[in-house]
């Protein structure tokens, strides 16, 4: 008598859950508005990143995942919690206190933009192509209109957009970072992912004593919005988006990021009540075609070695292991963003 084999319990629908990221991230900015309504800067992102790092903790120990040893791989981790984590989420917190969240979302957008032009410079084997720099150029022209540049930028504070813009800098510095020193280590995402949130909470539980009072009151709504920041934004959106990442690949997962300055807009308008010019969306939309261009592959050549396709466009050697080539790729982050925080490519914030 044959017994049946367990089955495996069925997983949520990636389409749902894919749908649930980019509303997680994308009401990321209004949690970071609400946040600083209340709390320090600072104090919304030291928030954001202990309740992140509390709910990795817990799938670590559900998983029975372990941290990663050596000083080598802690102190890149270090630096990658710095420009994942502790920099981006202090500079858009810093900068929404003189932003519309609305307009937060959209710098965000721009990461691809900066991951395409950084990459051309830092990495050697990712040649731009001549669609791959028109993006470039069309997703520039779209900050242009989402800022008002023939109107001189007039109503514009410079200082927090500039802080949003430079947040979405740092995330494509950081894979850039990662993927030189990380990349091919050995240790699981959520291993990896886990030790950079705990150090950039650290980091934070440093710095923001030294620029900020404690508080004389604990207002609750911000509270539970960084809470939310923190559980939702941070610790699960991460879980979510590296069961995405293995169950339909990067390139589809990394799709997120094209929704998340459109939910962004919505509920900055219709929940927070920011004002809406038609700039704004149109220039919006430039940007994501130009990201959108930019993230376009070249045509796969064949293996040097073994005459095989290599799915990143780049040879990949007998020796190299195919995990490397595999979580080296491109993503911009986010083929893998590991071990990002973001996003994604985020990072996604």
């Amino acid at each position: 008598m044959t017994t049946a084999a367990p089955t495996r319990p069925r997983s949520l629908d990636w389409r749902l859950r894919f749908a649930a990221l980019s509303l997680i991230w994308g009401f990321s900015f209004l949690l970071i508005k609400v946040g600083t309504d209340g709390y320090a800067p600072f104090q919304v992102t030291f928030g954001r990143l202990l309740f992140g790092t509390l709910v990795l903790a817990a799938a670590m120990a559900v998983k029975r995942e372990r941290l990663p040893r050596g000083a080598r791989i802690w102190g890149h981790l270090a630096m990658a919690a710095l420009l994942l984590n502790a920099l981006p989420f202090s500079l858009f917190a810093y900068a929404e206190l003189t932003i519309p969240s609305t307009l937060a979302g959209i710098c965000n957008a721009t990461s691809p933009l900066w991951g395409m032009a950084l990459s051309v410079v830092a990495l050697s084997e990712d040649r731009p192509t001549r669609v791959r720099v028109a993006g470039l150029g069309i997703g520039f022209l779209g900050v242009l209109t989402v800022l008002g540049a023939w109107q001189g930028f007039h109503g514009l504070d410079a200082r927090g957009t500039a802080m949003a813009l430079l947040a979405s800098l740092s995330y494509p510095i950081g894979w850039i970072y990662v993927r030189r020193t990380l990349a091919g280590s050995g240790h699981s995402h959520l291993s990896m992912t886990g030790a950079q949130l705990l150090l950039a909470t650290l980091q934070l539980a440093v710095i923001t004593p030294l620029f900020t009072s404690t508080p004389t009151h604990f207002a609750a709504m911000p509270l539970l919005a960084i809470a939310a920041l923190g559980t939702l934004g941070t610790g699960l959106a991460l879980l979510v988006q590296y069961g995405l990442v293995a169950e339909v690949g990067p390139t589809t997962a990394q799709m997120v990021t094209y929704f998340i300055p459109v939910i962004a807009t919505a509920a900055g308008v219709a929940i927070l009540g920011e004002p809406l010019s038609w700039s704004t969306p149109v220039g919006a939309a430039i940007v994501l075609a130009g990201a959108a261009l930019t993230q376009a592959k070249r045509t796969p050549r064949a293996d040097s070695a073994t005459g095989t396709p290599n799915p990143v466009g780049r040879t990949v050697r007998p020796s190299e292991p195919a995990d490397r080539a595999r979580r080296t790729s491109p993503v911009t982050d986010e083929a893998i963003p590991s071990p990002v925080a973001a996003p994604a490519s985020t990072p996604v914030d």
